[in-house]
């Protein structure tokens, strides 16, 4: 489990992570955004009805404990995190689109991530002290939503500081991720090590099935290659640092050792996952980029 000092320095590190994200936009960024809602409501539906099914689908596909069940299920229904955004931008992708799927769906999360781990939670049989109040999730979420607020007002009091705060945030979202792998992994090796094959699976397969079910998805719904990448990374990449976090104010002990084993090898997974799909988005964007600079030249020789 994590000690008393790492949890309220996690908590610390959310709340500039949140603030660094409500720093990337303006009430003008939403204005223009909903003007054309198509790809957030895409990027909505694979966050918050794919993630989870799937999540639910392997959670009970594999057989895996009630404590484990709740790692993953928390890790399938959580809001994508500003991981994702540093992903996008090295893949070519629509880093507006990104960031705005993760601030919208950051605020969808505070009534869709306590209904959904209270539905799936139920069909997987998660009952008594596993079960996570939604009350606790939701209140998380809430207080969250503060920083957020506070960075979206400094980014339009003064955009020098709102840009630099967002760097911050960006920075500290990897931060978050190699301080959970540095404090918590060394002490666990030998749980690590005794872990066997269908949690694994479960770790790595909820971030690339759904990168791959978030592509196909976009594509079905007549989104473009660029911005079904895009919606393909927010789909994968999920806030782990957040499942950890409401994870460490929910269980102690024991308990919360077993309830954190997936969202943390989730979060030391899928950045290397991420890394590999983000190299291959990067390559067929350029590819596809100089496609269309042929074909313009093309024309303009006729």
């Amino acid at each position: 489990m994590l000690t008393e000092l790492e949890t309220t320095l996690l908590g610390v590190m959310m709340m500039v992570i949140m603030l660094g994200m409500g720093a990337s936009m303006t009430p003008r960024d939403f204005r223009i955004a909903f003007r054309k809602p198509k790809g957030i409501l895409v990027g909505l539906l694979s966050q918050f009805a794919v993630m989870p099914f799937l999540g639910f689908l392997l959670a009970v596909g594999l057989g895996l404990p009630p404590a484990l069940v709740v790692g993953l299920l928390l890790i399938a229904c959580m809001p994508g995190g500003t991981t994702s955004n540093i992903f996008a931008y090295f893949s070519k992708g629509v880093l507006a689109l990104s960031i705005m799927m993760t601030v919208v769906s950051t605020l969808v999360a505070v009534v869709m991530v306590p209904l959904l781990l209270s539905f799936y939670g139920g069909l997987a049989g998660v009952t008594g002290d596993f079960a996570i109040p939604p009350a606790n999730v939701a209140q998380i979420l809430v207080v969250l939503l503060i920083p957020t607020v506070l960075g979206m007002g400094l980014r339009k009091l003064n955009p020098n500081i709102g840009a630099t705060i967002e760097l911050i945030g960006s920075f500290m979202g990897v931060v978050v991720i190699l301080f959970l792998i540095a404090s918590w992994v060394p002490r666990n090796y030998q749980l690590l090590l005794d872990t066997g094959f269908p949690i694994y699976f479960a770790t790595i397969g909820i971030g690339l099935i759904g990168m791959l079910f978030g592509y196909w998805v976009a594509r079905g719904l007549g989104q473009d290659t660029n911005r079904s990448r895009t919606i393909s990374l927010e789909t994968g990449i999920q806030n782990g640092p957040l499942a950890v976090l409401v994870i460490t104010l929910s269980f102690t002990g024991a308990m919360q050792q077993e309830v954190l084993l997936i969202p943390v090898l989730y979060s030391l997974f899928i950045v290397l996952s991420s890394t590999a799909i983000t190299l291959w988005y990067r390559r067929n964007a350029t590819r596809e980029a100089l496609a269309r600079d042929a074909a313009k030249l093309g024309v303009e020789a006729r």
